[in-house]
């Protein structure tokens, strides 16, 4: 009569379960450092294009008023600049439950003076935790010169992003004639 082995031992199992348990606690802390990283350089290329736009603006005088979209008021398409930009589900609060004015997914653009400017964007929503409530910002000097910005961990920091705040931003342009 055979009597020939027709599955796994427990051992065997137990093994096997083993092994994808180490796998596992490997892999996902590697997956999230990727996701915050990925998160981040998403974010520098949506505030990126919003950078652009607005360089487009000052240089073109268009900075009386700022709009992430839509269309200018009638009379004022001269002094008025459209950004062109979609809101991003990884910018606002936390907790924001309904869209308020100025926390509705968009970079804040502030300072546009005499051709300097800031670029804040803020990460919450549905940004992963080690980003949450980070910031990203842009400054530029009134001399054309941009720095950016930030206070997310290092491990996630885009390249060209430099740790600190808009307040260092300015201060580092100041010291270097900016």
């Amino acid at each position: 009569m055979n009597t020939a082995q027709k599955g796994f031992t427990l051992i065997e199992l137990m093994i096997v379960v083993a092994i994808i348990g180490i796998l596992a606690a490997i892999a996902i802390p590697q997956y999230q450092n990727y996701i915050s990283r990925s998160q981040a350089a998403r974010v520098l290329g949506e505030t990126t294009s919003v950078k652009n736009a607005l360089e487009d603006c000052i240089n073109n005088g268009r900075t009386a008023t700022i709009l992430h979209s839509g269309t200018p008021g009638a009379g004022e398409e001269a002094t008025t600049c459209v950004l062109g930009t979609n809101p991003s589900n990884l910018l606002g609060a936390t907790t924001q439950v309904v869209a308020t004015a100025g926390n509705t997914g968009y970079p804040t653009v502030s300072g546009v003076v005499d051709g300097a400017a800031i670029i804040t964007a803020t990460f919450g929503r549905n940004a992963s935790s080690a980003l949450d409530e980070g910031t990203m910002v842009y400054t530029r000097a009134a001399t054309g010169t941009w720095a950016c910005h930030s206070t997310i961990p290092a491990e996630y920091r885009p390249t060209g992003c430099t740790a600190g705040t808009a307040e260092a931003a300015i201060t580092a342009l100041t010291a270097t004639g900016g």
